[in-house]
């Protein structure tokens, strides 16, 4: 298939470490910050972001003395890894600080990355090379057009997504010579404890906790030698096809689900229906909750760590892709709310007993084969907008490359000209990328009989109508217009393939 992109030939200048700076005494370096329950339950590897600044930004004097600011209220990123006297997991708060890497490319942003397109290995030369004992990595890439590219990788037990937005939007602020706004709160050690009278209500063993892991078999979750070529696709919603989704999610329902819900059911049935699975197998998706909005009382914003657990709505294929949509967004939501301040406060209790004593996280770093099974992580509230550099915001915010087969990401599009859309990172087999695209737009999935994706029957037909299942072909129908978009025009046709085994 197609690569869009073109020989990027990064060139590093400098790379060194990055400490913080205190205004006044600064603090002991011999202390530590134990990790908590839910630090120990995700993942244990590294992950990375890529966001872009059109001119003009700062310069990188002024965005490395930013950074050692900020590192001062956030001083778990400066630290290291270690281990109390009883083999428990810390961070050491010694300050031996981040990596800081300042790199150019010798062409325009736009001709190097054309980031319209699929994501490239190419984008893997603008973060820091892994492998160091920095838990917070950054790399500063500058094109010749002005545009700066922020690469960074951190260690995900050290904090979640939500909290590393924070402290980007305070690392800006720094940046532009302001207050970095609302301090971090830091007590990890206030998960670390059961209650008086702990209530284990649900089941976590075998959820976020295992006893051991195993290699899986090709198909059924397994790593980078089980099966072949990985294909990483980006895939555009306008909100003209987002709104069209909902409403369609939502007809015949008295339950409203969010924008988000409908699309994930959406692309859980597309992605089932394109693996092709067998229709009696168990397929689930995992989506990642974010516990601050839901432990009782309320757990602040500014909460540095993890707070992560997961839904997993689950089905048989069979019923995944000939129920309608509804049906779908309606299992989705009602696992959502499940993850309640009930299922929390349960999770610590038992992540706190003795019968969690030995268990080990689930979610196992090596596993590169989801199915049939998916991972989504959704960054649509993410404040990239107050990741301001004096009066100009990212005009990107996107996964690096990262080949797992099955893993999702939604983030907000910065499509011009179309606000509230969305674009989705979908990694599959390449074979099964092909039908994914076929039927990536098509809202007439319900109908579709066995693993037939052809058109032909309704080739004569407005592409408006092919949108709209038969079920909903009348005239009560909020469908029967035929104003709705052609799939074509929401689609941004590009791949990029790479064997995951090039990456070892």
């Amino acid at each position: 298939m197609e690569d869009h992109s073109i020989a990027m030939k990064v060139r590093v200048e400098s790379s060194r470490i990055v400490k913080p700076t205190y205004e006044g005494i600064p603090p002991s370096t011999s202390e530590h910050m134990p990790f908590s329950v839910f630090d120990k339950v995700t993942i244990d590897a590294h992950f990375a972001f890529l966001y872009a600044y059109r001119p003009p930004t700062p310069p990188n004097s002024v965005m490395e003395s930013g950074l050692a600011k900020v590192l001062a209220a956030y001083r778990a990123l400066a630290g290291r890894l270690g281990e109390d006297a009883e083999g428990n997991p810390i961070i050491l708060l010694n300050d031996e600080g981040v990596r800081f890497v300042e790199a150019s490319v010798d062409t325009t942003h736009d001709k190097a990355m054309q980031v319209q397109h699929d994501p490239s290995p190419a984008w893997l030369n603008l973060q820091p090379e892994d492998g160091g004992e920095e838990l917070f990595q950054v790399q500063l890439t500058r094109f010749t057009c002005g545009t700066l590219v922020v690469g960074f990788s951190m260690y995900h037990r050290v904090a979640d997504g939500p909290a590393i937005a924070n402290f980007l939007v305070a690392w800006c602020r720094a940046c532009c010579g302001l207050d970095i706004g609302p301090l971090p709160l830091h007590d990890r050690a206030m998960f670390n404890k059961s209650r008086d009278s702990p209530q284990i209500k649900f089941q976590h063993r075998g959820v976020e906790f295992t006893t051991e892991r195993k290699t899986s078999a090709a198909g059924e979750g397994g790593t980078l030698n089980d099966n072949g070529n990985v294909a990483i696709h980006k895939a555009h919603f306008s909100r003209e096809f987002l709104n069209t989704l909902k409403a369609k999610a939502s007809f015949g329902s008295k339950q409203r689900y969010s924008t988000f819900e409908c699309l994930m059911a959406h692309l859980w049935k597309t992605i089932t229906r394109a693996r092709r699975l067998p229709g009696n197998q168990q397929t689930h998706v995992r989506i990642s909750m974010n516990g601050r909005q839901r432990l009782s009382p309320r757990v602040p914003d500014e909460y540095f760590g993890n707070l992560i657990l997961w839904a997993y709505p689950k089905t048989k294929v069979r019923e995944l892709i000939s129920r309608p949509l509804r049906y779908v967004a309606e299992l989705i939501h009602n696992e959502i709310a499940k993850v309640d301040d009930s299922y929390y406060k349960s999770f610590i209790d038992f992540a706190n007993s003795e019968d969690a004593k030995g268990l080990i996280a689930a979610d196992d770093p090596e596993d590169w084969v989801l199915s049939p099974n998916v991972d989504v992580d959704c960054w649509l509230r993410f404040p990239i907008c107050d990741m301001d550099l004096g009066g100009v915001s990212p005009f990107y915010f996107i996964p690096s490359y990262y080949p797992v087969e099955g893993q999702l990401f939604i983030v907000p599009s910065f499509t011009e000209g179309d606000h509230g859309s969305m674009d989705a990172y979908v990694a599959l087999f390449e074979d099964d990328m092909a039908s994914f695209k076929r039927m990536c737009y098509s809202l007439d999935q319900d109908n579709m009989a066995g693993q037939t994706y052809g058109r032909e029957k309704y080739k004569n037909l407005p592409s408006s109508y092919m949108q709209i299942p038969l079920w909903e072909r009348t005239s009560s129908s909020p469908f029967s217009s035929t104003s709705l978009c052609s799939p074509g025009n929401h689609l941004m046709i590009s791949s990029t393939v790479l064997s995951p085994k090039a990456l070892i």
